[in-house]
């Protein structure tokens, strides 16, 4: 059987990281997370700039503002849910089998912590230590900060990240060591009861070590099976029934803002900082974004959202950027904003593969950029291309939008095949234009078309159509194909259209 092996993605301070992911000019500055009712608000997390002011979890506001130069957030759930998403996404990406260890609020413990399966990595990432530095450096990529540890006990690896300093960023642990890599440890790495810190620190026992070396017998005659389970945790013995999950792909963001925006060039600041991540983590997946829809909270209950689509997938910012300025520049949300997410969907990285001898095509983006500018100024309905309807009604069809088709050499022959015999064409008149048309025998005889009168030589129809009777827009109407010859004998074949509705005769086609 193959040995157990797994690493722990640990992420210490996860709220104030899930926070300032996000908040990029927020990184230098010393900054603490709050939780609560107000005025009742405590720190709940924070960064390492506000650690070193002297700030600690537990603060009051009134605490906490005795430091000016801090930054207090409130804690968003929300966000931390989209970050935690987009951690096993990066975990994923490295072995299907994760397991989202649930953190013990007793020890005041607000990390993310990770199991990943690793056994049979080695011949696609190499050693572990490899493994763990590449998943730190995803990590990072998507603007957090974590520490890998490595080892074939699980509980092992997730005490050794708690216990890592945060200058330490990979740990393997060589299998048979754990109970000597443990050693160090203090005790508070095994999420203690108040209780239990409380006899171990009687007691006088500090590390790991010191709780692994007492005998098991007397220990469980202690403190009982919990006593046991902890003997375990200090020696690295502790087994564990992994239970995998399966994060989806979910190519989303999501950010509570600080206070109600209203200018535009605000949100799309903010939204550029989320398209750099949507786009980091498309590329760790090689796919390319089809399209982004930006949902935006409104103040005093709501949302606004708007799709942006363009006509291939695309990686580009400053294109995405544009689109979303130009989108919401025609569609602006009616009042102010207190969230945005971005939600895309992926689709495929586009390829263009070009003939030495052919010419170059116009580039995409900028085609996705006029049409956006002309939807700005005529509508987006009115932006697209014509597309019949399955009726006989007249002028029936409707605008869709521009959709790039795949070329298919089998289609291709076909056409050409098509395009070779002679077939009579049709220019359909718009406007269809009147004419005054003389009957025979409830037949056409003559008409008067263009300043021009026509003899009629032959007539085909009458052929009946009508419909929408359901609704006011009631047509009805026959048409005639004829073959009439004028003074100077020069032939016209063309197609009439009787109104029988409203009376009235029309030119509503030529024919070639």
């Amino acid at each position: 059987m193959t040995a157990e092996l797994y690493a722990c993605l640990y992420a210490r301070e996860f709220p104030a990281q899930a926070l300032l992911r996000l908040r990029p000019e927020l990184r230098e500055q010393p900054c603490v997370v709050m939780e609560g009712a107000v005025p009742l608000e405590q720190v709940c997390s924070l960064n390492t700039k506000a650690r070193l002011l002297g700030m600690v979890r537990g603060m009051t506001r009134v605490e906490v503002d005795t430091f000016p130069a801090s930054v207090a957030l409130a804690r968003s759930l929300k966000e931390e849910a989209a970050t935690r998403a987009i951690l096993l996404e990066c975990a994923g990406a490295f072995s299907p089998r994760l397991e989202e260890r649930n953190v013990d609020e007793r020890s005041g413990d607000t990390a993310f912590v990770c199991g990943i399966d690793i056994v049979g990595t080695r011949s696609l990432f190499g050693p572990p230590e490899t493994l763990a530095r590449r998943l730190v450096e995803r990590v990072r990529a998507v603007g957090m900060r974590a520490s890998v540890t490595v080892s074939s006990n699980l509980y092992a690896a997730v005490c050794m990240a708690r216990g890592l300093p945060p200058s330490v960023t990979v740990k393997v642990i060589p299998q048979g060591e754990e109970a000597a890599a443990l050693a160090e440890l203090p005790c508070a790495v095994l999420d203690l009861t108040a209780e239990q810190a409380e006899t171990f620190a009687a007691s006088g026992l500090r590390t790991l070590g010191m709780l692994a070396a007492l005998p098991e017998k007397d220990l469980v005659a202690r403190m009982g099976q919990e006593g046991r389970r902890l003997w375990q945790l200090a020696r690295g013995e502790r087994t564990h029934l992994f239970q995998p999950v399966e994060p989806p792909l979910a190519l989303a963001e999501q950010m509570e803002l600080d206070s109600p925006v209203e200018l535009l060039d605000s949100l799309l600041f903010v939204a550029a900082a989320m398209l750099d991540q949507l786009i980091v983590r498309a590329n760790a997946r090689m796919v390319a974004l089809a399209a982004v829809t930006i949902i935006l909270t409104l103040d005093g209950g709501g949302t606004h959202a708007r799709t942006v689509r363009p006509a291939l997938p695309t990686n580009d910012k400053q294109l995405w950027i544009k689109l979303l300025h130009l989108d919401l520049e025609a569609h602006p949300p009616p009042s102010s904003v207190l969230a945005v997410a971005l939600d895309a969907e992926p689709g495929a990285t586009s390829k263009v593969q070009l003939g030495l001898f052919s010419p170059q095509l116009p580039e995409a983006s900028r085609l996705d950029v006029t049409l956006a500018r002309i939807r700005a100024v005529v509508g987006e309905e009115n932006v697209g291309h014509a597309a019949l309807l399955d009726t006989h009604a007249p002028e029936a069809f409707r605008i869709e939008a521009f959709r790039i088709k795949a070329f298919r050499a089998t289609e291709s022959a076909a056409e050409t095949t098509a395009s070779s015999e002679l077939r009579a064409a049709a220019r359909q008149l718009r406007p269809a234009e009147n004419v005054a048309v003389t009957l025979e025998a409830q037949r056409p005889a003559q008409f008067y078309f263009r300043g021009q009168s026509y003899r009629v030589d032959r007539a085909y129809g009458p052929w009946l159509a009508c419909g929408d009777w359901w609704q006011p827009t009631l047509w009805g109407h026959e048409q005639w194909d004829i073959v009439a010859r004028a003074a100077d004998n020069s032939l016209l074949c063309c197609c009439l259209v009787r109104d029988r509705m409203h009376g009235g005769w029309q030119m509503a086609a030529l024919y070639d």
